[in-house]
């Protein structure tokens, strides 16, 4: 049987009065893509903010590698994401630092690897998503395809084990998003890491996932 990296058991999850998620099951195995799909609005995005631990729940469990991450602090919940990379739905660059920068934040933050390394690191990454020789660029000079790949650079730098993508096609035209599902693709058959794929594209779920889960009024209404 595959082994479930991350596990979600009775996830319940509240605003006020409105139920976004309503005790959801689901489970995400090693090295696969897995999609969840749904109309706007639906807890599509909520499921990855738990996660990564943005949002509390209200009820239920999170298991991720095994452990229940329901009563980890923020150090906890720190070591942890240490090991998981998230792409943005628009990118979450910092303005303010270059391409190569952004890229390398992950790394500066969490490692002591050597300036030579990380620059290293940075230059592999940016070869990986199609964007050699941008390390000076700035994101305004950027197009939006281009943050999206630059977003995804820096996820992986950190090498993690676990990438949520959250709708990373949006706002792109039929041409990028073929090419970022491809990304996604790529990255999952070269670092052999496990994904989470929120996403209304139908073609990009199809192309790069592995598994489709149908999020509809707050329940897992199809998985296959």
């Amino acid at each position: 049987m595959a082994e479930a990296v991350i596990s979600l058991r009775q996830l319940n999850i509240t605003f006020g009065t409105h139920t976004v998620l309503d005790n959801i099951d689901l489970d995400v195995y090693k090295g696969e893509t897995l999609a969840v799909l749904g109309p706007s609005g639906t807890g599509k995005s909520t499921v990855l903010r738990s996660m990564i631990g943005l949002l509390e729940p209200n009820g239920g469990q999170i298991f991720i590698q095994g452990e229940d991450v329901s009563g980890l602090d923020e150090d906890g919940w720190n070591l942890l994401r240490m090991k998981m990379g998230m792409v943005f739905q628009y990118s979450a660059l910092f303005d303010f630092l270059t391409v190569g920068e952004n890229v390398a934040f992950g790394l500066r933050q969490h490692t002591d690897k050597s300036d030579e390394e990380i620059q290293g690191i940075v230059t592999q990454m940016l070869d990986l998503v199609g964007l050699p020789g941008t390390q000076n660029l700035y994101p305004a000079e950027l197009s939006g395809g281009m943050k999206k790949r630059v977003g995804l650079a820096r996820a992986i730098a950190v090498n993690p084990e676990i990438v949520l993508y959250d709708e990373p096609t949006a706002g792109l035209d039929p041409i990028m998003s073929r090419n970022i599902s491809r990304l996604i693709k790529k990255t999952q058959e070269q670092l052999h890491v496990t994904s989470v794929l929120v996403t209304h594209d139908m073609q990009s779920a199809f192309y790069a996932a592995d598994r489709v889960a149908m999020l509809y009024e707050g329940h897992i209404v199809a998985i296959g």
